[in-house]
């Protein structure tokens, strides 16, 4: 029986110097601050060509060198990189996804409209549901449709008819 969790070959590469510390997924480097003679510190998540996060980092005691990095320094670090790539995601989740709900002819309805962005051409589309969540139309739309609930009416009001 072989066990493939003892094949060490793959595993990430650690690093644990006093200006660079990683754990195979994230990479903090301490650099030199071109804008003063203070130090910063950058933080990289692995086959990412630009950081996810850049901040000012602390002064050693001798005020002239930086303090080093540790492993509650680096923690603390992934943690805050984390969540600034979390909330981008959020961010452009929300800027992609939109959906407002409407009342036509005493029924609620919910629209939505999603955008899936592409080098080629983004496309985009149109859904309505009903309270129940039950799907009763989807209809693609140019990716520059603006959602409002007067064009989700009309939508709606124009028998779900595609939207140019």
């Amino acid at each position: 029986m072989t066990d493939h969790f003892a094949d060490t070959s793959h595993a990430p590469e650690t690093i644990q110097e006093p200006r660079r510390w990683s754990d195979g997924r994230w990479t903090a480097q301490v650099l030199k601050n071109d804008d003063d003679d203070g130090w910063a510190v950058s933080m990289t998540l692995q086959g990412e060509a630009e950081p996810a996060l850049v901040g000012p980092w602390t002064m050693g005691r001798d005020k002239k060198n930086p303090k080093p990095l540790d492993v509650s320094a680096f923690n603390t670090l992934v943690k805050t990189a984390s969540e600034v790539i979390r909330r981008h995601e959020q961010q452009l989740h929300a800027q992609l996804n939109k959906n407002l709900t409407i009342t036509v002819q005493g029924q609620r309805l919910r629209v939505a409209l999603a955008i899936v962005p592409d080098e080629e051409g983004a496309t985009a589309t149109l859904s309505a549901q009903d309270d129940l969540g039950e799907e009763l139309a989807r209809a693609p739309v140019p990716p520059t449709f603006k959602l409002t609930a007067a064009s989700a009416t009309a939508w709606v009001e124009g028998g779900f008819q595609r939207v140019r």
